[in-house]
C-alpha cells in the first residue's frame, strides 16, 4: 500500500490534527517518549508541537513580563487563568518563537490556523496580548519552538516504526498534565505503557 492510499488508516494521507507517540526504540533523543500534535502535514513536510516537555520553571506570567507585554507591576492583575496556561518546549526548531495551541473560540484574521474542530494554532504576539487582557481563548498551551520534518521524512520514520499514531482531542492537549500525556496517549490507542517497555519480559 502506498503512502497516498492512507497506510495509517486515518481517512487521509496526511496527519494534521493527529498525535504522534514515540516508540521506545526512538533513536533521536530529542524525541524520546515525545507526544507530538501534528499541526501541518503535506508533501512538502510536516510540523508539530511536543506536548509533554514542560519549559522548566518558566510560566506564562513570567513570559508576558519578559516579552514586555505586561509591565512587572501589572503582573499581579493578570487574569487568574493566565497562570494556568502551560508553557512547553515545543521542539528543537526556532526555540525562541512562541506557538499557541488553543480552543477555537479565539481567531485572528490572517494569523490563526484552524487544525481540527477543537484546536487552532496562532503564532503571533497578538494572541499573547489578548491572553494578558483576558480576551484570549478559554483553553491554550504555549510552546517554545516546534518539531519539523522535511519532505518524506515523517513518512519514512512512520514506516520504520518510529511513531504510533493517536487521535488527538482537546482534553489531552489542554487539560491533561504534561507529565502524564505520554501514558494517556498510549492508553487512548489501547496500549498499556508497560507493554511498550523495551525491557518488558515475555508474557
Amino acid at each position: 500500500m502506498s503512502f497516498q492510499q492512507d497506510p495509517y488508516g486515518t481517512g487521509s494521507p496526511y496527519l494534521d490534527g493527529q498525535m504522534l507517540v514515540a516508540m521506545p526504540g526512538m533513536m533521536d533523543e530529542r524525541f524520546a517518549r515525545a507526544v507530538i500534535y501534528v499541526c501541518a502535514h503535506s508533501p512538502e513536510g510536516a510540523m508539530g508541537i511536543i506536548l509533554n516537555r514542560p519549559a522548566g520553571n518558566l510560566n506564562m506570567p513570567d513570559l508576558l513580563v519578559q516579552l514586555e507585554i505586561v509591565p512587572e507591576p501589572e503582573r499581579i492583575h493578570l487574569p487568574e487563568r493566565v497562570g494556568r496556561i502551560q508553557v512547553l518546549m515545543g521542539g528543537p526548531v526556532e526555540t525562541s518563537r512562541g506557538f499557541v495551541l488553543h480552543s477555537p473560540d479565539f481567531h485572528l484574521a490572517q494569523s490563526t490556523l484552524p487544525i481540527d474542530d477543537g484546536v487552532c494554532l496562532t503564532a503571533t504576539i497578538d494572541i499573547l496580548r489578548a491572553i494578558a487582557q483576558g480576551r484570549g481563548p478559554q483553553q491554550a498551551v504555549l510552546a517554545l519552538g516546534y518539531a519539523g520534518w522535511g519532505a518524506g521524512q515523517l513518512e519514512h520514520e512512520l514506516q520504520a516504526n518510529g511513531w504510533l499514531i493517536c487521535p488527538a482531542d482537546a482534553e489531552l492537549i489542554f487539560s491533561t498534565p504534561a507529565e502524564i500525556r505520554y501514558e494517556m496517549a498510549l492508553r487512548r490507542i489501547g496500549i498499556e505503557p508497560a507493554m511498550l517497555s523495551m525491557d518488558a519480559g515475555h508474557a
